[in-house]
């Protein structure tokens, strides 16, 4: 589930733009004042929504220019209800992604949020695999990421976890999985299973995998 970042000061609009952007499938954390959204950068966030204009004494730009900082890949959308080419020049500049003038339709700007999140993430995502909006687990490169730090992972480590990412909420038997991650050809106790999830659990403690005592595993 991909995370929005909602900063706006006009409650109604935040309440209606956050149970719009939900319904479309999003995960939504929004702020009123621009130092509580200062406070949160670096957080897990797939794409910024900045009002120019805020009631404290942090707007929009001080905002992108924190969050470009540290970021310079995540998207942002800024709206305001000022001088439409003014803030559109400086946004473009300082590394925004789109401009929306207030007042806006809801369904414009989910259908825009749609678009970018779809030409950022979606079309380069064949191979990646986002979990709970804890872990990224790049597939082709054989990465698994926390908050943008790598997890070490060694490669039955690795292919165990594919292996549940793949078929969540099914259960695997350990002779299953077995076959699956040792190969076929594996003799020898399916107690290794035990271990291999353990130490997983031990290095990705947010992966929900529950225990079927006396059969297998599965990924919740």
């Amino acid at each position: 589930m991909y995370t929005i970042c909602f900063v706006e000061d006009e409650m109604d609009l935040s309440n209606l733009m956050k149970t719009y952007l939900e319904k479309a499938g999003y995960q939504v954390v929004c702020f009123a004042k621009g130092r509580d959204a200062l406070s949160y950068i670096g957080n897990p966030c797939h794409l910024w929504i900045l009002d120019i204009m805020l009631g404290d004494d942090v707007n929009g730009y001080d905002i992108i220019k924190e969050i470009r900082k540290q970021d310079t890949t995540t998207p942002v959308i800024f709206t305001s209800a000022r001088d439409q080419d003014l803030d559109k020049i400086i946004g473009l500049e300082m590394g925004s992604d789109d401009y929306v003038t207030k007042p806006y339709s809801p369904k414009e700007l989910v259908l825009r949020v749609n678009n970018i999140i779809k030409r950022v993430y979606r079309e380069n995502d064949a191979n990646k695999i986002y979990y709970e909006n804890a872990y990224l687990v790049d597939v082709g490169r054989r990465t698994v990421s926390y908050k943008e730090k790598e997890i070490k992972l060694t490669t039955l480590e690795f292919d165990l976890l594919v292996l549940f990412l793949n078929h969540r909420n099914k259960t695997f038997s350990r002779e299953e999985i077995l076959n699956l991650v040792w190969g076929e050809d594996y003799f020898g106790s399916d107690r290794v299973v035990d271990d291999l999830v353990r130490r997983l659990r031990k290095k990705m403690p947010k992966l929900n995998i529950s225990t079927v005592y006396g059969y297998g595993y599965r990924l919740l």
